[in-house]
């Protein structure tokens, strides 16, 4: 926990934009080691963003000449170079360089491109060619030409729910000619989404892949978002093939509900006692957020028609009848409040990998990456079709390169070397693999050195690594020279006990004792000769326990602490004449053994907050020391010019 704290407190997340002056002047020198201007104000500057008490300059400079000390001891004893922190702050430089390692500018396209959507309705229809669970590129095509061959007829002007109902593949939506309601944006896997929150009334589409198969679109309409409905509703269920005995009485009862709801009945307690949808029933039918596309057909028109308190007259739907209450209305969300949630979205789908592969490809154009098609050519004629092992081992004797980039080049052994990790079906294509290797090898090389330039590119992306760095070594330090010293360090707590125990005296009295409860007082005596023949505390309620009680009987509840008046009911009448406090029916005697203590004896009795402020005094010795060894060289004429 405190490490976790060290470093929420020193290292705030967060990429934001750059807090850095246009020059990086020297702003003092610690220990022989140069701090710039742009570090000390990035840091000054989001100190006081997260402290309530905004510190001036004077009064923050020699808070940070501490603290860089601090991590200047921690180099010095050899933290930075040891094997764990290594591992470690390359772990958090790994997860911190995600947001560089895509194009913003796309990204934020995207992002802008969702919202566009989720505030959209489109009214569509839909014929699905279904490529199977585990398709494989034979499958796959003669989806795509099936789906084609649909496609123009619907496009030739044949009827798209007569077509939707001869050929399409989704189960849901088949019997209804395709069609799929009104539909927010967001609630589509995306490249049907795309499509489909981009044509106009009427249009029918080409046809869209995604990985259920082919879709045919139509496209009725389009409409702004009407935002969310918070709804309940009574339902009374009607079983398919009911007779018309069955569907009368229903309705007969649904009008009656509805009848004393209009003569102002409790809609909530006639849902808990009337209504069959078991999930909300007891919550008063009250049903979660909704927007369009949520609900059926039925319940979503009444929904969207009523004004807030309004009850709608029986609804028929297939399951039965609903009497539906708006509850409340909420507008569209603004598109910072969607933000997260739009990204979060995205990162599931395609777009996830859309800004990093925006990014690869700047990259490949900043690096003058090369494919060497020739040389491809030639490998694939030599090596073989099918990449199995005869394959791998020809390719791994050439001496060929395939692609080049910056100063590096991906070869055919590094090819050969990446494919022995991997598996290939029987009918793989040798040369789709190869080329899909080379793609891979070649922008995990470029990613590294992108990787390796983000500190120079991004500043903000640098101080925020030298942040976790410091922080890290502002823990470790701390802990030897501190927190771990006034744990364990028991002479010196004791000591510091001793020498400070005004700072720890009490305003009111405590009891340090046993709080012992019995069965009776047999039992009771045995007990008290035990406590008081028994030092240990936790050695007396072990032999205690183990005496007197077993697993299915309790003879005996003791308990051992400093107690002061209010913290213990038996306490406050036994020791500082409180009222008398009610027994347990089954351990009626009670007593306790002990002592009343006007102060502190040891440092046990007070261990938390002695140990705190041996802590504390251990910080100041320590920041002492630090500053008596230390070489500290102020330029005053840089930190004047700090805001």
């Amino acid at each position: 926990m405190r490490k976790q704290w060290i470093l929420s407190a020193f290292l705030a997340l967060g990429c934001t934009a750059s807090l850095l002056a246009q020059d990086d002047a020297i702003i003092m020198n610690i220990n022989g080691k140069d701090i710039t201007k742009s570090e000390f104000e990035y840091i000054y500057k989001k100190n006081n963003k997260q402290q309530v008490e905004i510190k001036s300059l004077d009064e923050y400079i020699p808070l940070f000449v501490n603290y860089k000390l601090k991590v200047d001891a921690a180099e010095r004893a050899g933290i930075d170079t040891t094997a764990a922190f290594v591992k470690e702050l390359d772990g958090y430089r790994q997860e911190l360089a995600r947001p560089y390692l895509t194009d913003a500018a796309t990204e934020e396209a995207l992002l802008r491109e969702a919202y566009d959507f989720y505030c959209k309705n489109v009214e569509i229809s839909h014929i699905l060619i279904s490529v199977g669970q585990f398709p494989d590129a034979a499958q796959r095509e003669a989806a795509r030409i099936k789906a084609q061959e649909v496609a123009d007829k619907a496009l030739a002007g044949e009827d798209f729910e007569a077509l939707a109902e001869q050929y399409s593949d989704d189960p849901g939506s088949k019997t209804r000619g395709g069609y799929l309601g009104y539909v927010r944006g967001g609630r589509l896997i995306y490249p049907f989404e795309k499509v489909a929150f981009n044509m106009q009334p009427g249009e029918i589409s080409q046809p869209v892949e995604t990985r259920f198969g082919y879709h045919i679109i139509k496209v009725h309409d389009v409409r702004a978002d009407r935002g969310e409905r918070l709804c309940a509703h009574i339902f009374l269920m009607i079983p398919q093939g009911a007779s018309p005995e069955v569907e009368a009485q229903k309705k007969a009862e649904a009008d009656a509900i509805y009848s004393d709801l209009m003569a102002g009945a409790d809609f909530v307690a006639m849902a808990r006692e009337k209504s069959q949808d078991q999930s909300n029933a007891m919550n008063g039918g009250e049903l979660p957020w909704v927007s369009a596309g949520d609900l059926i057909k039925e319940l979503e028109d009444a929904a969207f028609s009523l004004k807030k308190g309004e009850i709608a007259a029986p609804i028929r739907t297939k399951f039965g009848y609903h009497v539906v209450r708006l509850i409340d209305t909420r507008d569209v969300k603004s598109f910072d409040t969607m933000r997260s949630e739009l990204a979060q979205r995205m990162s599931r789908d395609e777009r996830g990998m859309m800004g990093r592969n925006a990014l690869i490809n700047q990259l490949k154009q900043q690096y003058n990456y090369q494919l060497d098609e020739v040389q491809l050519t030639a490998a694939l004629t030599a090596c073989g079709t099918a990449p199995d092992s005869t394959f791998l081992a020809n390719m791994e004797q050439l001496e060929m390169t395939f692609a080049t980039y910056a100063d590096k080049s991906v070869t055919a052994r590094d090819v050969a070397n990446t494919m022995k990790s991997r598996r290939y079906s029987a009918d793989a294509n040798a040369a789709v693999v190869v080329k899909n290797e080379i793609d891979r090898i070649a922008t995990a090389g470029l990613l590294d050195i992108e990787m390796g330039n983000l500190e120079s590119k991004y500043p903000e992306y640098r101080n925020l690594i030298n942040e976790y760095r410091d922080g890290m070594l502002l823990f470790e330090i701390s802990n030897r020279e501190v927190w771990e010293k006034a744990s364990t360090d028991i002479k010196g707590l004791e000591k510091h006990f001793k020498k400070n125990k005004k700072k720890f005296a009490w305003e009111r009295p405590r009891f340090k004792g046993y709080v012992v409860s019995c069965v009776n007082d047999s039992v009771a005596g045995e007990v008290e000769k035990i406590v008081k023949k028994n030092k240990n505390n936790r050695e007396a309620i072990a032999a205690i326990e183990t005496t007197f009680n077993n697993d299915s009987v309790t003879n005996v509840a003791i308990t051992y602490g400093l107690y002061v008046e209010g913290d213990n009911k038996y306490v406050d009448e036994l020791v500082f004449a409180g009222a008398k406090a009610q027994r347990e029916e089954n351990l009626p005697v009670v007593f306790v053994s002990g002592k009343t203590l006007k102060k502190p004896e040891t440092y046990l009795d007070v261990r938390g907050q002695a140990t705190a402020d041996y802590q504390e005094f251990l910080e100041k010795q320590w920041i002492e020391r630090l500053n008596k060894e230390a070489t500290v060289v102020k330029y005053e004429d840089v930190l004047k010019t700090i805001n």
